[in-house]
């Protein structure tokens, strides 16, 4: 079995991959990613143990598993009840539909934001007409952690992230959720770099944010599909123009010979 990796490597390999702002089971799974395709571990080699790489990135079991999930879905690695997980064959990467998403270009954001609305917008009146008691709770349980990163001043976007998966959840259509974790790397744009480009949340991002997530939460608790599809709609349209603003600042103030 390969060696694992020093302590002091997680934070070299995510620095230099530029991670930090992706989701911890997205930023450990590259970091293990680069070390498959690096050789450090061979086909049939076992990888550390979940309780290992919980200690070594500093994350809950959950992560760790969620980490190994996406591996598995590349075809890196796979489990075996009882026995671990085992690096696999690494094959020619394939180009897939969503695998260039980034946030590091604000044109890329738009883009995603264009798509979401079309398709956030009929999640949101699904759930506001199919939602359960217990994910009702899901979505104001999500809502509420937003609130509670905003004071607390820390980055809001998985817990955006989770906000709007929840209201994928209610809308008792499982591809709905599967669509939002497919495109989970660039869904929701950096928020610990506000104001900072490139593909960083516009300065005044978080001052919308609550309130317009609380006015889709009232509607979906409400039942009032129409109301929950024109508030998704508002919400996702006012991340755009915020979006489009920011890029036609950053494009103002660059000088004529790097336009």
């Amino acid at each position: 079995m390969a060696a694992i990796p020093a302590a002091g490597s997680t934070e070299a390999v995510l620095a230099a991959d530029g991670q930090q702002g992706k989701s911890l089971a997205f930023r450990i799974s590259s970091a293990l990613r680069q070390q498959l395709t690096a050789g450090a571990f061979r086909a049939g080699d076992r990888l550390p143990s979940e309780s290992a790489l919980t200690r070594e990135y500093g994350v809950s079991r959950t992560v760790v598993r969620e980490a190994i999930a996406i591996l598995r879905a590349d075809g890196l690695v796979e489990a075996r009840k009882g026995a671990g997980v085992f690096a696999l064959e690494m094959k020619p990467a394939e180009e897939r539909p969503f695998d260039d998403l980034t946030t590091e270009r604000i044109s890329s954001v738009i883009e995603l934001l264009e798509l979401r609305t079309v398709f956030e917008v009929e999640a949101a009146a699904l759930a506001a007409a199919r939602r359960s008691a217990l994910q009702i709770e899901a979505i104001v349980d999500a809502h509420r952690i937003v609130a509670d990163c905003l004071a607390a001043s820390k980055p809001t976007r998985d817990a955006d992230f989770n906000f709007h998966l929840a209201i994928a959840k209610a809308t008792q259509n499982s591809r709905f959720p599967e669509f939002l974790q497919l495109i989970r790397t660039g869904i929701i744009p950096r928020g610990d770099l506000q104001g900072s480009p490139p593909g960083s949340r516009p300065k005044d991002y978080n001052l919308h944010l609550q309130e317009e997530h609380a006015q889709i939460v009232d509607a979906i608790i409400e039942g009032d599909a129409e109301a929950a599809r024109s508030r998704m709609r508002a919400h996702l349209k006012g991340s755009l123009e915020r979006y489009r603003a920011l890029l036609r600042s950053q494009t103002a103030a660059q000088p004529d010979g790097d336009r």
